[in-house]
């Protein structure tokens, strides 16, 4: 038994090539293409990869319309973003678990670690951050929640052991310029919607409702970025990973004051 794999780029030639050995093991890797100006086809083929190219509009729109339009040779399917990495104790995992896995399950939660400047910073980064990425085919559907996604899985959710990496290697203005992007996304989401927290979801045990219903409180908080600088900084003790996890802090406040003054912005356009 092996694993599908469905890798998602946009101008990921400086991160393909190393995602792809991650998954060498794979029988059936396919890359999901936005249409990319570099040399990520190059790479992608190069590595015997299908390349297949489609309008990007936001990531769980992208997933959903591959799992259901590209045919894939294996029942389970790994999903990745170019710039993260699988280690071989994962992939083992993985193999193990869907071979084993009970005809009602249909889906894997995994944990991210999130490396800034070549480092791990658990604190910084909220680590844990549980993510359904090992799906089986045609039992799970993404769904866009501003820059975010949801899922609807028909079936039994399990947890995975081991850790997938994600280390972005294109520098800060880069992020910045994603982080400004997403920011659009999930302060256009947030005027569409009505914000209602939902308590019994943080007692559910459930990784990914409370972390949702996280950011529903985070939504109506005043000064949201500094308030989050202050959990992530002094709460989660962001200040023991040194000059990287303070920057990384600054990031992630910035942040939320950039989706706090789009939706003054596109408030106001209204």
């Amino acid at each position: 038994m092996n694993l599908s794999v469905l890798i998602y780029t946009k101008d990921e030639e400086i991160h393909l090539q190393r995602c792809l050995d991650s998954v060498s093991r794979s029988d059936d890797v396919v890359v999901v293409d936005s249409f990319s100006t570099d040399r990520t086809r190059e790479i992608a083929e190069r590595a015997g990869a299908r390349f297949i190219q489609h309008e990007f509009s936001q990531f769980g729109a992208q997933i959903t319309w591959s799992l259901e339009n590209v045919r894939l040779s294996n029942d389970w399917a790994l999903v990745l973003d170019a710039d993260e990495i699988v280690p071989p104790e994962l992939w083992q995992e993985m193999l193990q678990k869907t071979a084993a896995a009970a005809p009602g399950t249909s889906a894997f939660r995994v944990r991210r670690r999130f490396h800034w400047r070549g480092k791990w910073l658990p604190r910084s980064s909220q680590y844990p951050a549980w993510l359904i990425r090992l799906v089986r085919v045609g039992k799970v559907r993404y769904f866009n929640e501003g820059h975010s996604d949801r899922q609807e899985v028909d079936g039994v959710v399990e947890l995975l052991d081991h850790d997938l990496i994600d280390e972005n290697l294109k520098g800060l203005e880069a992020f910045r310029r994603r982080q400004k992007k997403y920011a659009a996304q999930e302060a256009k989401f947030e005027l569409e919607i009505q914000t209602r927290l939902d308590f019994k979801k943080w007692f559910s045990g459930n990784p990914i409702e409370c972390r949702m219903e996280a950011k529903k409180l985070m939504r109506l908080m005043p000064a949201r970025g500094f308030l989050f600088w202050m959990y992530l900084y002094l709460y989660r003790m962001g200040f023991l990973e040194g000059s990287r996890g303070w920057e990384l802090c600054l990031e992630k406040a910035r942040y939320q004051s950039e989706i706090a003054r789009q939706k003054r912005e596109q408030k106001g356009k209204c």
